[in-house]
């Protein structure tokens, strides 16, 4: 069984710099702290980071990592500013040999993947986190509705 973690980045600052290198506010790393024990509490792991190269994923996924001690992480250029289809992409090249991994990116494609492999109809905001589940073993089997929401988190009201 396949497991894969969306990871929507938390708050970024301001859009008066390069969108790449936003940087989160002093908010975005608490509530990616807040996420991180989150996960922790509910002993969800996963293997493998994959993340978007702009700061902010990597802040948020650094920081989240950090509490689950977790220590493999690969960077995709693809996953930012993708769209559904190359986030499908992207996870139905994963390595078969991952059976649990987080994916970190941007809206709107996060949350449309979601959507997608899914059916849950959710608007992830900044730090939101959702587990899917799937039957099977080998990722590239990864399509249109083959995920069950098994876990949501969100650091709103926290």
């Amino acid at each position: 069984m396949k497991k894969l973690m969306l990871i929507r980045h938390a708050k970024a600052g301001s859009h008066d710099i390069n969108d790449f290198d936003r940087p989160l506010t002093e908010s975005g790393k608490e509530d990616a702290a807040y996420m991180g024990d989150a996960l922790k509490q509910a002993q969800l792991l996963p293997e493998l980071f994959v993340i978007s190269p702009s700061l902010r994923t990597k802040t948020t996924a650094q920081i989240i990592a950090g509490i689950l001690e977790v220590t493999r992480f690969t960077e995709d250029k693809t996953i930012y500013e993708a769209n559904t289809h190359a986030l499908l992409r992207v996870i139905n090249k994963l390595s078969d040999d991952n059976s649990f991994v987080a994916l970190v990116g941007h809206n709107p494609g996060i949350s449309q993947i979601l959507y997608e492999l899914s059916g849950e109809p959710r608007d992830m905001s900044p730090g939101d986190i959702a587990l899917i589940g799937f039957d099977f073993d080998e990722w590239e089997m990864v399509h249109s509705d083959t995920g069950k929401l098994a876990w949501y988190g969100s650091p709103k009201g926290r």
